[in-house]
């Protein structure tokens, strides 16, 4: 939990608040937009919760953060309802983790759940009530890695559920070296006939997308949608490998149809597939300008 005694004075008077220990990666801000708020690169709390909704989503943010800067005056009571509603459902039988990791940077990870066995796409933190709550939704057949960025607490997921880790051979690591499933070459990978993983070297050597019934586009760091400009984009500043690949990349991407980006950093977008293919081609030209 956050300490009081460093409770940041940007915070408004109330129950919920941040400490200085935030490390500015808007998990509470777009988990609980109308109680979190970005001052002086760090999130704050800007309006208490002043109904039961409200107040949910703020919890839910506080078990998200991955660095339990977000803390209550008083002890919430309520707090084993926010952990009961983990992972959150998005839409259809896709589910938001919750419970970033600090080792992710505060990445969000997903839940796709299947009669076949689920899978998971990168990794949330290993802390027992979402354990629980993975367990109560059925086993897990993959564990798919979009990027070495976000593999956080990978291990201890493989062990306790069995499932088969997927990553980019380019993305190995010491860490990573004994990942199941590891994809090699730029070619798409079929992992079922519903399952297409494509790579898109340009964050990192070995960044890969996963298409889930050509509806659902996972995305790691690779694309995401960005309030600031109101449009899909991609993190010039945070590319690690080459931009030049990454909107090579993107140029690809855009040959393909889906209607929902679920990007570990940066917010998720949806929209119907004309709009979705407009902003792909609005992100390659914005790519290509910072070129």
């Amino acid at each position: 939990m956050a300490h009081l005694n460093q409770r940041r004075p940007q915070n408004v008077n109330g129950d919920f608040y941040v400490d200085t220990t935030c490390i500015d990666c808007d998990t509470c801000r777009w988990m609980a937009p109308e109680v979190f708020y970005d001052v002086d690169d760090q999130s704050a709390v800007y309006h208490q919760p002043t109904n039961e909704a409200q107040r949910l989503a703020a919890l839910q943010a506080l078990l998200a953060c991955p660095t339990s800067s977000i803390g209550t005056i008083e002890k919430p009571k309520d707090i084993k309802v926010a952990q009961q509603q983990f992972p959150i459902l998005v839409t259809e039988n896709v589910y938001h983790c919750g419970y970033h990791s600090e080792k992710s940077y505060g990445a969000a990870s997903y839940l796709i759940q299947l009669p076949e066995g689920n899978i998971l796409v990168d990794s949330p933190r290993f802390t027992p009530p979402l354990v629980k709550r993975l367990e109560e939704l059925g086993p897990i057949r993959y564990m798919y890695l979009t990027h070495k960025d976000d593999v956080a607490d990978h291990q201890k997921f493989a062990e306790h559920f069995q499932c088969d880790r997927i990553l980019h051979t380019d993305d190995i690591t010491a860490d990573t070296r004994n990942v199941e499933i590891q994809l090699t070459g730029s070619e798409p990978f079929t992992l079922t006939p519903d399952f297409l993983i494509i790579p898109v070297p340009g964050h990192t050597k070995g960044q890969t997308v996963l298409l889930y019934n050509n509806k659902f586009l996972f995305t790691g760091d690779h694309l995401a949608w960005s309030e600031r400009l109101h449009q899909l984009t991609a993190f010039h500043n945070a590319c690690w490998y080459s931009w030049s690949e990454q909107i090579k990349s993107m140029r690809n991407l855009a040959n393909y149809s889906f209607e929902w980006v679920l990007p570990g950093h940066g917010r998720r977008f949806h929209a119907d597939r004309e709009t979705m293919r407009q902003q792909m081609h609005k992100c390659i030209e914005l790519m290509e300008s910072l070129d």
